[in-house]
């Protein structure tokens, strides 16, 4: 499999892609990791931070039913802990050169299949510096865009090289970098659709005569669908797998209705397209309409979806790659566009990566076809070419740039959106940590002005009033947030610590405290400093002396594996207290 670089015009376009990439996402080789997953996905897991070893290998294939089964995704980051440690500029560094190495591997890939620099070349570069993009190359967590983005180009280079000459080999090697693709993200499951979409145009197998024959066009299309019958196995098992995690990952009041989902899903696929003509007001986190979408506004996008499809594809012998870029756009979204409901938010940036492309092949050959005749069309285009990138550029720089802190991020979620629960209280979590409490309960009655059944909210204002010393009303708040969901692990632990440790005979619970704390450590998938250290208190509140010594001895040991040397110290002197039999108290 072979994807050269020739001639001083396609060498002058890959040092230009290159270039543009950094331009926008070099500046994020200085920004930290985000209070938004990264802890909990990312640097806080021991099996992710220790580094790469056999049972952290493992522990990345087998540690499932969870939303987070990303094996690859998760290796990639064992092997920067093992190199550089907590430094959140490597784990940058590498998203970026992933996204380039994913813009220019499109480049190569167009070129070859269709015999177009500049269209493919338009198609990389938009690809490659949109501001949607941010979001997939800047956040540490979403490795598995960019890393299943690279995989799936390599398995589009594969496929190519497996339809010049057809062997066992070729296909093997093509199917092993569409398995490394799905493992590191599941998205990725309709890939086999594209091949074929690739099969109609450009590669017109269709239409050759060692697939086609004699044979009529219905049966050649069935030999193609038959040829990757492989694949779609592939994609059903780790769909299968990767949807282990989904249900239990939303508790009851946080599961919309179906039909909900299906009309937000309507209305998300024309909300992406309006992104990608003009990107602005991007944040991290967008919450479904309080109210929901109107009835006519969802049968509204679905008469329009349907409309374009009848038209493009009755257009489809005359403009072809209208057909392939409308379908490799709605195809490639359907696993995240909503039916089945995998996070919170209406829409997101992120899910965009892979599927915009073939927004952008619609326009690249569209735009040059319907300005073939005219005189000057070479002109024109350049022109348009060159205003669409600069300006596009600029404005990811600036996108990108809110990224460089937490609060600078939410601050500005919270400007370009409306109604935003999430953010308010994502940022009340922020500022509890750097003990703003009294912002912090600002944003998180913000939080629960706009949705009142917000578990994170109503967790992290019953924290901050723990701050403050109101004891009774942070455990009113944190049952609140049990009763909206019983599953909710940061309140199960804030509370079992209130019961565990309170100075107020009437409020203490030990064994209350060692149930919650028990569950949590149960669930949590692997070891947590602060479930640990909130376990031994319970243990020692119900006279589990030695209990408590071992499980705040392993406390000790996590919290150093993650550089938290003054949790170490306190969890030190909680051992000092259990050997003396005594409990522990603890005030604001």
């Amino acid at each position: 499999m072979r994807i050269r670089i020739s001639g001083p015009r396609n060498l002058f376009i890959v040092t230009g892609l290159v270039a543009l990439v950094w331009l926008v996402f070099g500046q994020t080789i200085k920004f930290p990791f985000i209070n938004f997953d990264d802890p909990e996905y990312v640097y806080e897991v021991p099996e992710i931070n220790s580094g790469l070893t056999l049972h952290n290998i493992q522990w990345a294939f087998t540690h499932w039913p969870s939303t987070n089964w990303f094996p690859l995704k998760n290796i990639s980051h064992m092997l920067e802990f093992q190199f550089f440690g907590f430094n959140p500029g490597a784990f940058h560094f590498t998203n970026v050169f992933l996204h380039a190495l994913a813009t220019l591997l499109l480049f190569l890939l167009l070129q070859r299949m269709t015999g177009s620099s500049w269209r493919s070349a338009f198609v990389a570069a938009i690809f490659a510096i949109h501001p949607l993009r941010a979001e997939s190359v800047v956040w540490i967590e979403e490795r598995k865009d960019v890393l299943s983005g690279v995989f799936f180009m390599l398995t589009l280079a594969g496929y190519l090289y497996y339809t010049r000459k057809p062997s066992f080999g070729r296909y093997l090697t093509m199917s092993i970098l569409f398995a490394a693709g799905l493992l590191s993200k599941p998205m990725l499951v309709t890939t086999p659709f594209i091949l074929l979409l690739l099969d109609y145009w450009p590669l017109q197998r269709n239409q050759k005569s060692e697939i086609r024959s004699q044979k009529s066009e219905v049966q050649t299309w069935l030999r193609l669908v038959a040829e990757k019958i492989p694949l779609f196995v592939l994609s059903v098992t780790v769909a299968i797998l990767t949807s282990l995690g989904i249900a239990p990952a939303h508790s009851a009041a946080d599961q919309l209705p179906f039909l909900a989902r299906i009309g937000n899903a309507f209305v998300s696929y024309f909300v992406y397209i309006w992104q990608m003509i003009w990107p602005a007001n991007l944040g991290v986190f967008y919450p479904y309409p309080q109210n929901g979408w109107l009835i006519w506004q969802v049968t509204a996008a679905a008469a329009i979806l349907v409309a374009i499809t009848i038209v493009i594809f009755a257009s489809r012998r005359s403009y072809p790659y209208l057909l392939v870029g409308w379908l490799w756009y709605l195809s490639m979204l359907l696993p995240v566009v909503g039916i089945i409901q995998v996070n919170l938010q209406a829409h997101a940036d992120r899910y965009t990566y892979l599927p915009q492309i073939g927004l952008y092949l619609m326009i690249a050959w569209g735009v040059a076809g319907l300005l073939a005749p005219w005189h000057y069309r070479r002109q024109a285009i350049a022109f348009a070419t060159i205003i669409v990138i600069a300006a596009l550029t600029m404005t990811a720089r600036v996108q990108a740039s809110y990224w460089r802190d937490s609060e600078t991020l939410w601050t500005h979620t919270i400007a370009v959106t409306k109604d935003n629960y999430f953010a308010h209280a994502s940022l009340a979590d922020l500022l509890m940590r750097r003990g703003r409490v009294n912002e912090a309960i600002e944003h998180s009655e913000e939080a629960l002005r706009f949705r009142p059944g917000d578990a994170d909210a109503q967790n992290n204002l019953g924290l901050a009033l723990l701050q403050t010393g109101d004891v009774k009303r942070a455990v009113a708040h944190l049952q609140k947030a049990l009763e909206i969901d019983p599953g909710h692990m940061n309140a199960e632990v804030n509370l079992a610590w209130i019961l565990a440790t309170s100075p107020d005979n009437s409020t203490r619970d030990g064994a209350r405290a060692v149930q919650l704390a028990e569950d949590v450590a149960r669930r949590a998938g692997h070891p947590n400093a602060i479930v640990l250290r909130t376990l031994a208190a319970a243990y020692a509140e119900t006279g589990r002396f030695v209990d408590a010594i071992e499980t705040a001895q392993d406390a000790i040991t996590v919290a150093k594996a993650t550089g938290n040397d003054g949790l170490a110290a306190d969890l030190e002197r909680n051992i000092a207290a259990y050997r003396s039999n005594q409990p522990i108290r603890s005030g604001p």
